[in-house]
C-alpha cells in the first residue's frame, strides 16, 4: 500500500527551478531579441509624429500671415528693425468714389479742394460699412501719404454706418490731399502686427489698436488705446525672420513687394523651418 502511494506521488505533474528558470532565460532572450528589431520602426513612428506635428504648428502660421498680407493696405507694410516683428493695416472691402458730376447736379462727388467735404457717392453697388471703419485714399506710405500719419485717412461718421452707397467721413478740418488715378479707395480696420517673443518662444497677433505713427510706438502694440486684443499664433518658435523686398520692383512707389516669411518650430533636439514668400499689392 505505502509502495502504490509513493509511485503516485512520483508522478504528479509539475516542473523543476531548473527549468522554470531555463524558460524565463529563453523568453529573456527572445524579448531581447523582439525589442531590438521593434526599437527602430516605434521610434522612427514616434519621430514622424514629432515633426509633422511641428510642421503642422509651422505651416498654420505662416498660411495665416500670408492669408492676411494679402488683404494688407498698399504700402502699408513695415517690417521691424531686427525683422522678428511685422506690421500693416488690414482693409476690410473698398471702392469707387464719384470725382466728377455726370447728368446730375446732385451727383455727390469727392471734393479734393474743399475741406468741408464729408461724403461721396459710390460708383458700384452698396458697401456695409460698420463703425470704427476709416476711409483711406491713394495710400502711397510717403509723407503726406501715408494712412500712418493720417492725412490721407477718415474717420467713418456715425451716420455712414450700415450698407450704403454713400460714404459718410468726419472731414477733420483737411480735405484728402491726392487723388487715386482710378479714382478708388479702401475702407480699413485696425493694424495687425506680428511679433515673435524669443524669450517666451512664441509668436503672437496683435490687432484692435490705434493707427499710429509707428516709428514711435511699434513693435510694442502695448499702450496702443483699449481695444487692443492678442493671441499667440505659435509655441516652441525657435526663431521667427520677416524681410519686405519692394527695392527690386522701384523702391517705395513699387507696385509690388514681397515678403519673405521663415519660421523655425521645434528645441535642440528636434525642429522644423519653413519659408514662404507672399506678393503683395501696393496699387493704391
Amino acid at each position: 500500500m505505502m509502495q502504490t502511494t509513493c509511485l503516485s506521488r512520483r508522478r504528479m505533474p509539475g516542473f523543476t527551478l531548473i527549468e522554470m528558470i531555463v524558460v524565463i532565460t529563453i523568453t529573456a532572450i527572445i524579448s531581447a531579441v523582439v525589442a531590438v528589431f521593434l526599437r527602430a520602426p516605434i521610434q522612427g513612428y514616434f519621430d514622424a509624429s514629432r515633426r509633422a506635428d511641428l510642421t503642422d504648428t509651422a505651416d498654420a502660421a505662416v498660411r495665416r500671415v500670408s492669408r492676411e498680407l494679402h488683404l494688407a493696405l498698399p504700402n502699408s507694410v513695415h517690417i521691424s528693425s531686427d525683422t522678428h516683428s511685422i506690421e500693416f493695416i488690414q482693409t476690410r472691402t473698398g471702392g469707387r468714389y464719384r470725382s466728377s458730376t455726370g447728368t446730375s447736379t446732385a451727383d455727390n462727388i469727392l471734393d479734393f479742394s474743399d475741406p468741408s467735404d464729408s461724403s461721396f457717392e459710390l460708383l458700384g453697388p452698396a458697401l456695409d460699412l460698420k463703425s470704427g471703419d476709416q476711409i483711406v485714399v491713394y495710400n502711397l506710405g510717403i509723407p503726406g501719404a501715408d494712412a500712418y500719419e493720417g492725412k490721407n485717412r477718415k474717420v467713418l461718421a456715425a451716420a455712414g454706418v450700415g450698407t450704403t452707397t454713400t460714404v459718410q467721413f468726419v472731414p477733420a478740418g483737411a480735405p484728402f490731399p491726392l487723388d487715386s488715378p482710378n479714382h478708388s479707395f479702401q475702407v480699413v480696420d485696425t493694424p495687425v502686427s506680428y511679433i515673435y517673443d524669443a524669450a517666451a518662444k512664441t509668436l503672437s497677433r496683435y490687432w484692435g489698436y490705434d493707427i499710429l505713427p509707428y516709428a514711435s510706438t511699434w513693435p510694442s502694440p502695448g499702450p496702443l488705446g483699449a481695444g487692443l486684443q492678442s493671441a499667440v499664433l505659435a509655441r516652441n518658435v525657435s526663431n521667427c525672420v520677416f524681410n519686405y523686398d519692394v527695392s527690386a520692383a522701384g523702391g517705395a512707389l513699387a507696385r509690388n513687394g514681397l515678403v519673405t516669411i521663415r519660421i523655425t518650430v521645434g528645441d535642440t533636439s528636434e525642429s522644423v523651418t519653413l519659408t514662404s514668400e507672399v506678393h503683395v499689392s501696393n496699387v493704391p
